[in-house]
């Protein structure tokens, strides 16, 4: 099984007190269907077939989807998303500053699902804070269900790593998830778990 492990060649990442190294390793889509859900927010037309709810113990964080930019990804998410697939998956590496890592059943960082890997969609879209992306392997085509919420601006980040979707609520409920242990590379011990992550458009409110 492929250890999902991340590297970046000759980049040293500076944070408050601590250096924190070894990262994890848009534009809206077009409304085309007469049927697609919808709603309002802040009098702006919301497309719920992409958008998710992630439910963390302390609230409710809502993510929007970037079709345009990964589309295999955001269909890989929302395919494992409705297949229930992230529901108790841990919070495995949390890195106070930098980001928080999941998408691994297992738990270790070592796991993935049983969809074969997805090829590379690198974009120019920036990992500011709130930004989800996909986790890999040195190899660049190994995505499969492990991502990574970016905790602040990680910009070492731009094009080596799959973008897919972007916080727009809830973020404090983010930066609640339990950190790990910094000498520990994140590990964290008794990690805090993903209670649900549903597509918005199927979700009860």
């Amino acid at each position: 099984m492929k250890q999902f492990k991340f590297f970046i060649a000759a980049v040293i990442v500076l944070f408050s007190m601590t250096a924190k190294a070894n990262e994890p390793a848009a534009t809206a889509a077009s409304k085309s269907s007469e049927n697609q859900k919808m709603s309002k927010t802040d009098n702006k037309a919301v497309d719920l077939e992409n958008r998710l709810y992630l439910q963390l113990k302390d609230g409710r964080v809502v993510i929007d989807l970037m079709p345009s930019v990964a589309p295999k990804h955001v269909a890989r998410i929302k395919e494992l998303a409705r297949e229930k697939f992230y529901d108790g998956i841990v919070f495995h590496r949390v890195i106070d500053g930098f980001m928080a890592q999941t998408g691994d059943p297992t738990g270790t960082g070592m796991g993935g699902s049983s969809k074969p890997d997805l090829g590379a969609e690198f974009s120019g879209v920036p990992h500011d804070k709130g930004v989800l992306s996909m986790a890999r392997s040195s190899e660049p085509n190994s995505a499969n269900s492990q991502f990574f919420i970016v905790l602040e601006n990680s910009h070492f980040l731009d094009g080596k790593y799959t973008v897919w979707g972007k916080v727009v609520e809830g973020m404090e409920f983010v930066n609640k998830i339990k950190k790990g242990d910094g000498k520990r590379n994140g590990t964290v011990e008794s990690p805090d778990k993903i209670v649900t992550l549903r597509v918005a458009a199927d979700a009860k409110e």
